[in-house]
């Protein structure tokens, strides 16, 4: 089986390309060909060593993937070989990832990808539609009706958190460079604030006068210092990027007003949340909701490449697609 993995936690070069033992699947699994699978921030972060878990070595990189299944063990009743499936919890706590022509897929982590479906779309998808929905619902609380802020609204993540929050009743309030304020409200936000405004705390103070119900800050910049102050009574800032930032925390501001500042990683997220936040995304699937604005196609040879350009920005709005069946049989070798 190709795959691309690593040897030892490192840098987007120490990312090889090459052949792996073939997986198989436990009594509990469902052995995948892997169709499709994208890279997200967070394999950078696990493959760098800089999201500590335990790395079964030789560790096949990435999270996401849409394929067919191969083979079911004996206790993974309810699916078939030759169904369409996805999953978006591989590569962390000890599962090896989807960067490969074939993966094991615990059956509770699986599931049945909608008719019509196209696959590459699909995969792009899969981790900001389920993070934007756990981010706003399960940790949020949100209600219909708050008025919701996010920083960061065109990138992945931060679009479907303007879409579901939108969706869902609340009045939507992005923060965006100016380019993208018409991509925000195409997605369902009421206003647009450009990002890079000095005085953008009190633009977003009159944008919100009643006060921000839940603000949540893609881009990692977690200026509690004032975020805090924005907050309604009661208000929460969830916090789910940016982890190097250490903030100011207004502690008086925080505990006066009821308001609460909530961390959120996907990755620690339960099968029952992931199962949860599954059905949405189906159901935004099905219905043709959600796409990416532009893909980049790159071979399993190139997740390598894949990993450094994310790091180095050259995604900003796109999102790469890696098809491991296509062009497999290339030659092995390191990086891309």
């Amino acid at each position: 089986m190709r795959a691309s993995y690593i040897e030892r936690p490192g840098s987007a070069t120490d990312i090889r390309y090459g052949e792996l033992p073939a997986p198989r699947p436990g009594p509990t699994d469902v052995l995948v060909d892997v169709i499709a699978t994208t890279v997200n921030p967070v394999d950078t972060f696990v493959r760098s060593g800089a999201f500590p878990t335990p790395l079964p070595l030789p560790f096949v990189v990435g999270r996401d993937l849409t394929g067919r299944v191969a083979e079911v063990g004996p206790g993974a009743a309810g699916f078939r070989v030759g169904e369409l499936v996805w999953c978006n919890s591989l590569g962390y706590g000890g599962r090896q990832g989807s960067a490969a022509e074939q993966a094991v897929v615990p059956v509770d982590r699986l599931y049945r990808l909608p008719g019509g479906v196209d696959l590459a779309i699909a995969v792009t998808m899969l981790h900001p539609v389920a993070t934007a929905y756990l981010a706003l619902f399960v940790h949020g609380r949100l209600r219909p009706g708050e008025t919701v802020v996010v920083a960061g609204g065109a990138g992945n993540v931060g679009a479907a958190l303007v879409a579901l929050a939108a969706t869902a009743g609340a009045r939507v309030v992005a923060t965006a460079s100016p380019g993208d304020a018409d991509f925000c409200r195409r997605n369902g936000a009421a206003d647009v604030l450009d990002y890079r405004a000095p005085d953008l705390a009190e633009r977003l103070r009159s944008a919100c006068p009643e006060g921000v119900d839940l603000y949540l800050d893609t881009a990692g910049r977690n200026e509690l210092a004032w975020t805090i102050d924005l907050l309604a009574v009661r208000g929460r800032v969830v916090v789910l990027a940016g982890g190097d930032s250490r903030p100011v925390l207004p502690v008086g501001s925080l505990y006066r007003n009821d308001r609460a500042v909530i961390g959120f990683v996907i990755s620690h997220a339960t099968t029952a949340e992931l199962a949860e936040a599954a059905a949405l995304v189906n159901r935004i699937l099905a219905a043709g909701r959600v796409a990416p604005r532009e893909v980049v196609s790159l071979p399993l040879s190139a997740v390598g490449e894949a990993h450094r350009m994310l790091e180095q920005g050259e995604l900003r709005g796109r999102r790469v697609v890696i098809r491991p069946l296509v062009g497999a049989r290339s030659r092995p070798g390191r990086g891309c």
